[in-house]
This record gives C-alpha cells, structure tokens and sequence, in this order.
C-alpha cells in the first residue's frame, strides 16, 4: 500500500500549499451521523454548505464550484470544529451550534427566513406560519416552505424544526425519515 501512503502524503502537501497560498477557497468534507452521511463544505468566512446524501455530494460540490469557487479541496482540518459539534448534538450534548456561518447561498426573504430559524428551542416545533410572522412577512407562508426546502445549512440552521399548522412533518431536503430522526433525538435529550 505504499501507492496509497504516497497519496496521501501529496493531498496533505497539496492542502497546505493550498492553505499557505490562499488559493483554498472552499475545503470539504464527510461526516457520518444518524441521518447518514453529511457533506461539510466551509469557506474562509464559515460553513456554506451542509448537504444529505440523498442531494448527490458530488453535485452539491459541483454547484459549490459554480456558485463559490472552483478551488475546492477535501482538506478536513478546515471543518474539525463543526464535526464536533455536530458529533456532541448527535450525541445529544449540544442544543445550539456556534461555528462561524457563511450566508452567500441565501438571499433576500429566504436569507432572512433561515436567520431566525435559531430562535425555535431546541426540542421544539414551529409552524410555517409562525415562521412567517417571525420573518416579518405574515403571508408569506409558501415562501417559508421554499426556504427551508433550499437551505443550505441544514441540521446547523435547523428548517427540521418546522412543521405544518396540523402537526404534521412536511417535507425535508434530507427527506421526512432524516427529519422525523431529527425531531425524535431532539425530543429524547
């Protein structure tokens, strides 16, 4: 296995060149959880992405390149803090998350819908009309779903915590069996 050992040994080199040159605009990487495994992607600013296996981790990275940087690396260091934290909240030791975010992917009332997504406690609900209101814009239901459909933080900005005005889940980006999982180990700490 020394063909392996050598690659690794140059990846390494390479995200440090990477890293000392300034040219790492974006590193990701994986982290395995209870509702699978999660795609990490941060920029110098923050997390950008938090992506489920079901949306494609290759085209998640590919939109990254389109919409961020083409410069894009695994270089894992880079993302050590939030999988701990993520690691303590699957563990149920951790109720909110404190990593630096980078908000680029959301804009406009959808931006504003995902910043006030922290404010519902963990181990707790809101409707999409609550979060409605919460964002200002009353009527604007319709568009509290669609931010939360295209968040691109989830778990971290938790869009799990809302549901329908009749109690029932509603749809999940990480679809409504990671949400439902989501929900019970909130509920169970």
């Amino acid at each position: 296995m020394t063909e392996d050992r050598d690659m690794l040994a140059l990846h390494t080199r390479l995200v440090a060149a990477a890293e000392r040159d300034g040219v790492l605009d974006v590193a990701y990487r994986t982290v395995d959880g209870p509702v699978g495994a999660l795609l990490l992607a941060a920029t110098d600013l923050g997390l950008v992405r938090v992506a489920f296996a079901v949306e494609d981790h290759d085209a998640v990275l590919q939109g990254l390149a389109d919409r961020v940087s083409p410069r894009i690396l695994h270089a894992p260091r880079r993302l050590d803090a939030v999988a701990a934290q993520l690691d303590e909240y699957f563990a149920g030791a951790r109720t909110t998350f404190d990593v630096p975010l980078d908000w680029r992917l959301s804009g406009g009332f959808r931006g504003t819908v995902l910043h006030h997504l922290p404010e519902i406690a963990y181990g707790h609900t809101a409707s999409y009309a609550a979060v409605a209101q919460l964002a200002g814009n009353p009527k604007a239901v319709r568009a509290v779903g669609s931010a939360c459909a295209t968040n691109p933080l989830p778990v971290v900005v938790p869009c799990h915590r809302v549901v329908r005005s009749d109690g029932a889940m509603g749809g999940y980006l990480g679809g409504v069996e990671a949400k439902r999982t989501l929900l019970a180990l909130e509920a169970a700490a």
